[in-house]
């Protein structure tokens, strides 16, 4: 795929970043819905809690899970950091990618019964706090690029005719 543009690079990196931070916080609202339900004695409440997540289950989940996978996957292959270049990327690429097949296969229908039959489910706690945990994890790395190349990032660096890679660091470490 053709690097994009600075401008494009840039409209599409906001965007990324405002899914994913939205896709964060739509969890920790599930997680706190979850939590209120399992943990409360009032059956009224507990059935408000479950009707809540349906709501964002509804209309937020698949599009946040999906627009975040999708702008991740452009912003890869549309810029020299490349899909499967460094381990961060490719890492989050595939947490990404999960959660994402999880949040639209496995949570979605789990609201959905939880919201007909008003019981508290734990699986609703269980669920928001593993994809929380691997949103922050995944936000982490985003920002502290650990790990460096991938075998095919090594390559592909080793090939290149500039000696510079991408985050400015050099092919040959200096004593």
């Amino acid at each position: 795929m053709k690097h994009l543009k600075r401008p494009a690079r840039r409209a599409l990196l906001v965007v990324h970043v405002a899914v994913s931070v939205a896709w964060l916080g739509l969890s920790v609202g599930l997680l706190t819905l979850g939590l209120t339900a399992y943990t409360t004695g009032d059956p009224t409440l507990t059935e408000a809690s479950y009707r809540a997540m349906k709501v964002f289950a509804d209309w937020l989940l698949a599009p946040v899970a999906v627009a975040t996978l999708v702008s991740g996957l452009v912003l890869s292959l549309g810029t020299p950091w490349g899909l499967a270049r460094h381990r961060w990327v490719w890492i989050k690429f595939w947490i990404t990618l999960a959660t994402a097949a999880a949040t639209v296969f496995a949570l979605r229908p789990e609201i959905e019964h939880a919201a007909t039959a008003g019981v508290a489910d734990i699986s609703l706690v269980a669920a928001p706090t593993v994809s929380t945990t691997a949103y922050l994890f995944m936000t982490a790395i985003s920002v502290l690029k650990p790990w460096g190349l991938t075998r095919r990032g090594r390559r592909l660096r080793a090939s290149a005719s500039s000696p510079k890679a991408v985050d400015g660091r050099s092919v040959h470490q200096t004593a």
